[in-house]
């Protein structure tokens, strides 16, 4: 499955690569919305999320992948939709390397004993805003 968009322009791309923080929002069995900050990379034209598997994001993306992303900034939004999916074993090492470079962190690498990590990567369907408020 190809994006059905263009890359966002250089603007926007260097935002992606410098912000830390963007906002996901997930949808829950019943219909209501779960918006939570996470770190994330965006490379190869996806975005890329760590969590842990038993999540409530990873649990709502494994019924519904429709989900939206908006960086912190209400001044220049940057928002997209995109559907996400779930990898659970070999996540690819450019995107591990790049959650190293950008935050010291090792996005494979359980967060408590007992946990297992995912990797949300998502593709984006369409950026509903790329750097200027409507």
């Amino acid at each position: 499955m190809s994006d059905l968009v263009n890359e966002p322009g250089p603007a926007v791309r260097l935002r992606l690569a410098e912000e830390k923080n963007v906002w996901l929002c997930t949808v829950r069995s019943d219909g209501s919305a779960h918006v939570t900050p996470v770190w994330f990379v965006y490379q190869n034209s996806r975005w890329w999320i760590g969590s842990d598997h038993s999540s409530v994001k990873v649990r709502n993306i494994g019924k519904e992948p429709r989900v939206s992303l908006a960086l912190e900034d209400g001044r220049f939004p940057v928002v997209a939709e995109g559907d996400a999916s779930l990898i659970r074993d070999e996540f690819p090492h450019e995107v591990v390397t790049a959650f190293e470079q950008k935050y010291g962190w090792d996005v494979s690498a359980p967060t408590c004993p007992g946990s297992k990590r995912v990797l949300l990567e998502v593709r984006v369907r369409r950026w509903l805003l790329a750097g200027t408020a409507q």
